[in-house]
């Protein structure tokens, strides 16, 4: 097996530890640890790290390889997200050196596509334009207001950073730039001319060629300098013709359909897609003699060129894994653009919630009570955060005489391993911009979803595929309890009622006339008399946290056995039919094939999927249960994995459900239940004062980066 030798020059690759898992092995600082001639050096593109390599390889008589990002990189630019989501590693030369020949070139001379592969482009293909993707993914959905004023044609002139490598390789120079800014102007006469400033200058780390106010002044009043940050996608798909010299814009401009003029060469000239001016074409022609459709491009610089990071477990993946973290980071990103006061959040919300709310775009402040954001002078897009209810009226009361709106935070349905109650962190979170799902009565995103939307096939195939895993692995909210559940109902028909938290706001706001677990108990047994019912309390109640406790005698009547030690999906796959006011339990027995009657009204009751004891007529629809699946768990929560678990971000359900049962499996589901008595809670205690002390040196090392 080859080895990967990366030269003493290359800091940038050797601190970056995460590249290490594009190869099929880590990599090593030199090649004394073996001579046996299969050593790969590495080095970074057509910069000092690649000429490294180059060297050292001939001089070793060995190979090497150059890397770059690939064209789905990351959510932000490449200096504040040095991980890239694909890379690039080129054997015979890389991309943007149109001097040589490189493998993207052999790849897309040379590759026939099967259907598998077609399918596999034109999936993806579809996917970038429907989230509208690119290299670098931070920008706003919003039009710069010159092009959305524009009533004419509109010409997009795209910049550069002033001394791209790709630039000089490309057969072009700063001259170039010049030239394509008065072709677009001369051939365009009744067109609108707009110059799109390169991300990296607008970041203030560059400078441009084109970005000088007196050159675009010089070009008359139908030219405009575009400075606004803008996503890409949907620039292009608001102009009617694009002039490149060799930015990869050029190709994203011809996934939309768009006529692309390039003043250089960039990799995707010359293959009959593209209008080709520059001057030294005819090096290239030799290479690029054959034609090629806009799919066959897409599957050699896309699909077979880079590789890909799967984001939940941090191993290689496929660029499907990649588009589907960029489009949720993206899409979590934009909808969080803005100043958002979190209020009374405590030293424990406050570390275990940053990584669920702090974006590229969003800053976050925690302030104590609303009254300290009365002296604080507010800028647009700002938005208060809300955890629970208590603070509730009085956040909405600012609110609306601010006209700012209040969103609210709760745990999402995969929590973790172990109780919140317990300072076990989670790994899912929901933010709801209008409501709250446990109150029925709010309107919540959740409830909205489940009202509006429509399910394409594939969405449908992911639920199904989703709820199939998901009860494979037996995940649920906590993961605790463990044992052997027996149970001699000698036939009688077994119910599940699960106990609550009585002073949660789930119970308050959704099961006003059903509200305590005895009650809930009367109820059932009333409506069943002859039934086997079988009763778990709420493992935040049976470890002493939280309010809910049944009075003993009248649950040895009500109850015909108590299973507080179980794992709840046990005792799910124990029973009939689960009765609860509002449990997650119900929505988890609904997942695995139970009858379901609700007592209140939980997100998942109203829909024409459970027995309703409590009215719910706004709730107009009638859904599957993949409908509810995917709403409920693939697109309301957000999942984060804790430090070093993934890559980061906000991954998927999927991601999260293996993560989850990972780690049942590993450390045992009961063993994060500490137990009763005085040795349960001096192990509970010790468990959150490390827990605690753990979340906020993380915490303080964020602050610090």
């Amino acid at each position: 097996m080859s080895r990967f030798v990366v030269p003493a020059s290359s800091t940038g690759i050797r601190k970056n530890k995460g590249l290490s898992v594009y190869f099929d092995e880590p990599f090593v600082a030199d090649i004394k640890s073996f001579a046996d001639g299969k050593a790969i050096y590495l080095g970074w593109g057509r910069k000092k790290s690649g000429f490294a390599a180059i060297d050292q390889a001939k001089k070793a008589g060995a190979r090497y390889c150059l890397l770059e990002d690939g064209f789905l990189r990351s959510i932000g630019i490449g200096r504040h997200f040095p991980m890239p989501m694909s890379l690039i590693m080129d054997d015979v030369g890389i991309y943007y050196d149109a001097t040589q020949p490189s493998r993207l070139e052999q790849l897309i001379r040379d590759t026939k596509l099967n259907d598998a592969m077609r399918a596999d482009a034109q999936r993806a293909m579809q996917l970038i334009r429907d989230n509208r993707l690119s290299k670098y993914n931070h920008a706003p959905e919003t039009l710069p207001a010159a092009i959305a004023a524009s009533q004419r044609p509109r010409v997009l002139v795209v910049d550069q950073t002033n001394g791209d490598v790709s630039v000089k390789l490309g057969g072009a120079t700063a001259e170039t730039f010049k030239q394509m800014v008065d072709a677009a102007v001369n051939e365009n006469p009744d067109a609108d001319i707009f110059i799109k400033t390169h991300p990296d200058v607008i970041d203030g780390g560059k400078q441009g060629y084109l970005n000088q106010p007196s050159l675009v002044a010089s070009l008359g009043d139908r030219v405009t300098l575009l400075c606004d940050d803008v996503s890409p996608m949907l620039l292009l798909e608001n102009v009617d013709k694009v002039y490149v010299v060799s930015s990869q814009l050029g190709f994203e401009a011809l996934l939309v359909n768009k006529p692309v003029v390039c003043f250089g060469l960039p990799w995707y000239a010359g293959w009959g897609l593209t209008d080709d001016r520059s001057s030294q074409l005819n090096t290239i022609a030799a290479r690029r003699n054959v034609k090629r459709s806009l799919e066959e491009l897409f599957a050699a610089a896309y699909l077979l060129y880079p590789r890909y990071i799967n984001q939940g477990s941090g191993a290689r993946g496929t660029i499907f894994d990649a588009i589907d973290y960029l489009a949720r980071n993206k899409s979590i990103n934009g909808a969080a653009r803005g100043t958002l006061y979190c209020i009374g959040f405590s030293v424990w919300k406050r570390a275990v919630t940053n990584s669920f709310l702090r974006t590229q775009s969003c800053q976050i402040k925690y302030v104590n009570a609303i009254k300290a954001l009365e002296k604080i002078s507010l800028k647009p897009q700002t938005r208060i955060l809300v955890w629970g209810a208590r603070a509730l009226a009085q956040a909405h009361e600012f609110a609306d005489r601010k006209g700012i709106p209040v969103w609210r935070m709760e745990d999402g349905f995969i929590r973790s391993v172990g109780l919140g109650s317990d300072l076990f962190s989670p790994i899912s979170l929901v933010v709801d911009a209008h409501g709250m799902y446990y109150d029925p009565a709010s309107g919540s995103d959740l409830e909205r979803m489940l009202q509006s939307q429509m399910l394409n096939p594939g969405q449908f195939k992911r639920a199904q595929a989703f709820r199939a895993n998901y009860v494979k692995t037996r995940v649920s909210k906590y993961n605790l309890g463990t044992g052997d559940l027996r149970i001699d109902a000698q036939g009688r028909r077994i119910l599940l009622v699960p106990g609550q938290v009585e002073d949660d706001a789930s119970i308050m706001l959704g099961s006003p006339t059903v509200s305590t677990n005895q009650a809930l108990l009367e109820t059932v047994r009333r409506n069943n008399p002859d039934a086997y019912i079988l009763y778990k309390p709420h493992p935040d109640v049976v470890a002493g946290n939280r309010k809910g406790a049944v009075d003993p005698e009248a649950q040895a009547k009500l109850a015909d056995q108590c299973v507080p030690d179980f794992n709840i999906i046990d005792c799910i796959h124990a029973v009939d039919e689960v009765h609860t006011m509002t449990s997650l339990a119900g929505f988890e027995a609904l997942l695995h094939g139970r009858t379901v009657h609700c007592y209140g009204g939980p997100f998942y009751a109203g829909w024409g999927l459970t027995h309703d004891h409590f009215p719910l007529p706004h709730r107009t629809r009638r859904v599957t249960l993949d409908e509810l699946i995917y709403a409920a768990m693939l697109e309301y929560p957000r999942y984060v994995l804790p430090p070093g678990a993934g890559v980061g971000g906000f991954v998927s359900a999927e991601a999260a459900v293996s993560w989850v049962a990972d780690q049942a499996a590993r450390i045992g589901r009961g063993s994060a239940d500490c137990g009763n008595g005085i040795a349960g809670w001096m192990q509970r205690k010790s468990r959150k004062t490390r827990a605690l002390t753990q979340v906020l040196k993380e915490a303080l090392k964020a602050h610090k980066g």
